[in-house]
């Protein structure tokens, strides 16, 4: 087992006492797993919001536990680092892969995670033939697709993977820049919908593949570059499908990522089934880095005042840290 940070005394007794009881642990191997609000552990745990809301609380204080609010909801996860996600990655690897208890949590948590997915999966059918006009609510399209293009830049792509293609429009935007494209998404009408922008395109180097972001049907350590353009908003782990998206990138690759920037708009939450009312800069980098990824770019799209009650866009470069290769030694060289 990996040993632990080092933590004063009192900070090791208080997250020992509180991960002593048996709500609370099972609460810190649920949050191990995925961030979660507080009605979404009422339904896992069969127990009332005011004794789940009151092991959270001592869970937070004790330092295993993080919560951040976003508008009306909130979150709890463990913690990315320090301390405290030494000692919850401790307390874990004490248990037995198959012990009773955590693995019926663990079903109940996929039950929630199905419901989710198919809530989401249900709005997306519905909105597919509108999708484009959805993206009309923040800063005009056109100067995100310009910020892209000049974050890219203007040099050739062997191979590019937009993920969660939606409509196609980052593919019909940059597979002329490519060898080859590939789109995934899991709503088959989406893809019909990319579909014929690509063939109205007359695209002939790009793809379209149905799958999960968590799991994506491509090759691992094959793309130069890859793409999550508003989509990090849908999904109830952002850091599993950064890291994801990382592992299909070649070695020196490229991650952009473009979404909203923290805003209050609860709307987007109820109507158009958005998990997370945006992301500052810190959380999506601290998530790249986490993923293996250095952060070259930050950068702000701010809606014109002309443009009125529109949402801030972010984008984020990343670059994978691995080298391509080491140059041949002099020695195997030829020289003239």
């Amino acid at each position: 087992m990996p040993q632990s940070e080092g933590a004063p005394f009192d900070i090791v007794l208080a997250a020992l006492a509180a991960a002593g009881e048996a709500t609370r642990l099972r609460l810190v191997a649920l949050l191990s797993e995925v961030e979660l609000t507080v009605s979404e552990l009422v339904t896992i745990l069969g127990q009332s919001q005011p004794r789940v809301s009151r092991h959270l609380k001592l869970l937070v204080e004790a330092g295993l536990v993080e919560r951040h609010r976003e508008g009306a909801w909130a979150f709890f996860h463990v913690p990315h680092g320090g301390a405290g996600a030494s000692l919850v990655r401790d307390i874990l690897a004490r248990f037995k892969g198959d012990d009773p208890v955590l693995t019926a949590d663990r079903a109940r948590l996929q039950e929630v995670r199905h419901a989710r997915a198919e809530q989401a999966a249900r709005y997306f059918a519905a909105q597919a033939g509108n999708w484009d006009r959805l993206r009309a609510m923040h800063v005009a399209e056109e100067h995100v697709e310009a910020a892209i293009r000049e974050t890219i830049g203007a040099a050739p792509v062997d191979s590019l993977l937009d993920l969660g293609t939606g409509t196609g429009r980052m593919l019909e935007l940059l597979a002329p820049l490519a060898t080859r494209a590939v789109g995934i998404d899991q709503s088959p009408q989406m893809l019909s919908l990319a579909r014929a922008r690509i063939e109205r395109s007359g695209l002939r180097n790009t793809q379209l593949r149905q799958g999960d972001l968590y799991a994506l049907p491509v090759e691992r350590n094959s793309y130069d570059l890859v793409i999550l353009h508003q989509v990090l908003h849908y999904l109830d782990d952002p850091s599993r499908a950064i890291r994801e998206a990382t592992r299909a990138l070649r070695p020196g690759g490229r991650l952009v990522i473009v979404d909203f920037a923290p805003h209050n708009e609860e709307t987007l939450r109820e109507a158009h089934a958005h998990r997370r009312l945006g992301f500052a800069h810190e959380e999506i980098t601290g998530m790249m880095s986490d993923a293996g990824l250095d952060v070259l770019v930050e950068r702000d799209l701010v809606p014109d005042t002309h443009e009125g009650h529109k949402l801030t866009v972010s984008l984020w470069l990343g670059h994978d840290r691995r080298f391509i290769s080491d140059a041949p030694p002099l020695m195997a060289q030829e020289v003239a």
